[in-house]
């Protein structure tokens, strides 16, 4: 496989960090390398393709085990087969297990008063699968498709689930007389207690085959990794899960497939927080356009719009953009918005002139005394002391 850096490298973290450490990380990356801060630079392309290899790796704490025990190896879809490591089967096909037949093997099926066993001819419901997709903030908030590679166990495509090799049939077992289930009569203190069990010749099939299919040897099911579009809606959060019905384990005897729960994973954005469907952003300006007021071009997950700031906006002060956010899960069209938060830069080194104005102004603005405000008549009602001059009150 190609050589590829430390994924704690590539996020600048010190192994062990947490997820909190992580996702602080790979925001500042994203800020660094994202394309669209970045347009038409190919290394700074390649780089966050890098950076989102490694945070879908180490965001992901079952993931992130294998590859703290074996590096890259331990998270290569190719050689570690994928999926849940009790993908619904045992590689190389075979029946899944069941734990209703692993009891029912200690205690005979049942106790006294002829209790009989669970059926295991009867159809029984496939199993259900848990996968992990990683997306891009942006794509959880349009929504997309993502195709999602699954380990699961499927009627044999050699022998069509029945066991047996090509060419060959089933046969009705003669212990059992093709039941599955053999009566047992003990002799107890308490007089004679009949029970059943699973027919041992037949592994209570009722049927057996003197020639095994060689691909499922018998089980007349295999795991096998198969595809899945999921589509996943627009307005999805981080963490929250897609369940998609029918793509599990396939049944057995007739019996419906499981499901297959998909976990989302949403990539951190180089610039808006998300709030439930609301974003945060912060603007930083200049002392003169919060003081003069500006219009500003801002972004939105849509593109950049305008927005008017107001003369006189305090450091803190916040903008919104209404209906500019995340859309509402299933919310029939409606957003969130966004909101824009007001950092005011104050110049480290000015002009002579630019100086001398200023000293010009805070010889107009009364002395402020930590013990309180300055003494003196009230301002006229209605009206201010403005940082250029007079202005109306808010």
């Amino acid at each position: 496989m190609p050589d590829k850096r430390d994924f704690y490298d590539v996020l600048g973290v010190p192994k062990g960090a947490g997820e909190d450490e992580i996702k602080k990380a790979y925001r500042q990356k994203a800020k660094q390398y994202h394309p669209d801060l970045n347009p038409g630079d190919k290394e700074a392309e390649a780089r966050m393709m890098e950076v989102n290899e490694a945070y879908e790796v180490l965001s992901d704490p079952q993931k992130k085990a294998r590859y703290d025990q074996f590096g890259h190896a331990g998270v290569d879809p190719n050689m570690a087969g994928g999926g849940s490591p009790f993908g619904g089967g045992f590689p190389g096909g075979g029946m899944e297990f069941d734990l209703g037949d692993l009891f029912g093997s200690f205690f005979g099926g049942g106790f006294g008063g002829g209790g009989r066993a669970a059926n295991p001819n009867a159809p029984r419901q496939g199993g259900d699968l848990q996968e992990r997709v990683v997306i891009a903030f942006e794509e959880a908030a349009r929504g997309c498709t993502r195709r999602v590679e699954v380990n699961r166990v499927e009627p044999c495509d050699e022998c069509g689930g029945s066991g047996a090799a090509r060419g060959t049939s089933l046969k009705t077992c003669g212990d059992c007389g093709g039941t599955g289930q053999k009566s047992v009569r003990q002799r107890t203190p308490f007089g004679v207690i009949e029970s059943s069990k699973t027919c041992a010749t037949c592994n209570g099939r009722g049927k057996y085959t003197e020639t095994p299919c060689v691909k499922c040897r018998g089980g007349g099911r295999v795991r096998k990794r198969s595809t899945v579009e999921v589509s996943i809606p627009a307005g999805i959060d981080n963490g929250q899960t897609i369940r998609v019905s029918g793509e599990g384990n396939k049944g057995t005897n007739g019996g419906p497939p499981g499901d297959l729960h998909v976990d989302v994973a949403v990539r951190p954005h180089a610039v808006f927080e998300r709030d439930g469907f609301d974003l945060w952003c912060d603007i930083t300006v200049q002392f003169w356009q919060a003081a003069l007021g500006d219009t500003l071009t801002v972004p939105t997950l849509d593109g950049s719009t305008q927005q008017r700031l107001p003369p006189g906006t305090q450091p803190g002060a916040v903008l919104t953009l209404r209906g500019k956010g995340i859309p509402v899960l299933h919310g029939g069209g409606r957003r969130g918005d966004i909101h824009l938060r007001i950092k005011v830069e104050v110049p480290s080194q000015i002009s002579a002139e630019q100086r001398q104005a200023l000293e010009q102004e805070r010889a107009r603005f009364p002395a402020m005394s930590l013990a309180g405000p300055p003494k003196g008549p009230p301002e006229p009602p209605g009206e201010r002391q403005g940082f250029f001059g007079r202005g109306k009150r808010r």
